[in-house]
């Protein structure tokens, strides 16, 4: 999107490079990454950028609106309500798929979480393209002005919360089997907080332990909670000695109740040029006639679970539940990045910190996937070159 720079990164890339980042990033925890990262970062546009977080702006007038919570209600009847449930999130993710309208390069929003993402892994591997294509360097992954230094300032307000970090625990399900494990390591290193499996928190009336790496007990006081509840849902083999039900003397950094609420749930209430046509079933007053323009889309499932790309009036009509599923009308991902050969498909996820006191989120950066498939997604991308994790560049201002 941005010519100059796509064509300097092109002419500058060798496998031999691409190999020796990938191993470079390995060597930092002695792992790489089971998700695979792109050969390439998104060099994207002030126009796009522009369209992107105006797109932004809009959805986060509608989440800050005074009866959104009273709107979203009904997406915590059907899942999980935890108690001590805060005033915002302090997490947002909203994903646009670079798409062509009318003959005009256009982001549609595919997606909002009122949760957390790779939010350590993205400065690193900025700094590693950096360190292998030096003239990065005029290029920032970085929104509203933010560095590296009042990036990271602000993410650790946003998860410690003031607290000391032997009191804060990121929590996950089995994190060393996790995909974004990586990230957890990042996130360790940097802000001094263990990563806890939901198995090994211990439970003491109303508050919750964990024992460090000397075997002492530590007192929770705040959660960074990266559990996903379709998974923990599904996991009928873990022995958990507390429940996210339990009225706990604990903070959140990231409400649970987030996930539910800011999620493809609020996308029928979403109108506008970076919004795309979305039903609910149950609101729906007759099945299209052209279906493949459409996608089935259940409301609440994890990675892409569930989704029905080429729908028929059959699937839509065995839904049990009508008030849990979407038809959403299709959006036309343009391949925009030149690769070595042919174009590829991006989609872009701006990341928002939300700390307790603040008024208003704040964009901080951004992921970046690459696709060459129908879909965004691994198995829609399988042995292929120039796809899967990357981070979007802006230039500097």
């Amino acid at each position: 999107m941005v010519e100059k720079y796509r064509e300097l990164f092109n002419s500058n890339f060798s496998q031999e490079k691409y190999q020796a980042m990938l191993n470079d990033i390995a060597g930092d925890f002695n792992y790489l990454p089971t998700f695979r990262i792109a050969e390439t970062p998104f060099f994207i546009s002030d126009k796009l950028k522009s369209q992107i977080l105006e797109g932004c702006r809009q959805l986060i007038e509608f989440v800050k609106k005074a009866q959104f919570k009273s709107l979203t209600d009904n997406s915590l009847l059907v899942n999980y309500n935890v108690p001590n449930e805060d005033q915002h999130s302090n997490f947002l993710a909203i994903d646009f798929g670079i798409c062509e309208e009318n003959g005009e390069i256009v982001p549609k929003l595919i997606e909002a979480q009122g949760f957390p993402s790779i939010f350590n892994f993205q400065p690193n591997l900025y700094k590693k393209f950096i360190k292998y294509y030096p003239f990065l360097n005029g290029l920032t992954p970085y929104l509203n002005g933010i560095d590296e230094s009042t990036y990271y300032q602000l993410l650790e307000r946003t998860i410690l919360n003031g607290n000391d970090p032997e009191n804060v625990v990121l929590l996950e399900i089995e994190p060393e089997k996790q995909n974004t494990k990586i990230d957890f390591y990042y996130c360790r290193k940097e802000l001094g907080i263990s990563v806890v499996c939901v198995t090994e928190v211990i439970k003491k009336e109303k508050q919750l332990f964990y024992k460090n790496q000397e075997g002492k007990e530590i007192l929770i006081k705040r959660i960074y909670n990266r559990v996903i509840f379709d998974e923990l849902e599904s996991r009928k083999d873990l022995q958990l000695q507390f429940s996210f039900m339990d009225e706990l003397e604990v903070e959140w950094a990231g409400h649970p109740n987030w996930f539910y609420r800011i999620s493809k749930f609020i996308l029928p209430y979403l109108e506008g040029p970076y919004f795309i046509e979305t039903k609910l079933l149950s609101e729906l007053k007759e099945i299209p006639e052209d279906l493949e323009n459409y996608v089935l889309k259940p409301l609440f499932s994890f990675s892409g679970s569930g989704v029905i790309y080429h729908v028929n009036r059959t699937d839509i009509d065995s839904v049990q539940d009508k008030d849990l599923y979407v038809l959403q009308k299709k959006v036309h991902y343009k391949p925009v990045i030149k690769s070595m050969e042919g174009y590829v498909k991006a989609e872009v996820r701006i990341l928002c910190l939300w700390p307790e006191k603040d008024e208003n989120p704040t964009f901080v950066g951004n992921v970046v996937r690459l696709s060459r498939g129908e879909m965004i997604g691994v198995k829609f991308n399988k042995d292929k070159d120039w796809v899967g994790g990357t981070i979007g560049l802006f230039e500097k201002k």
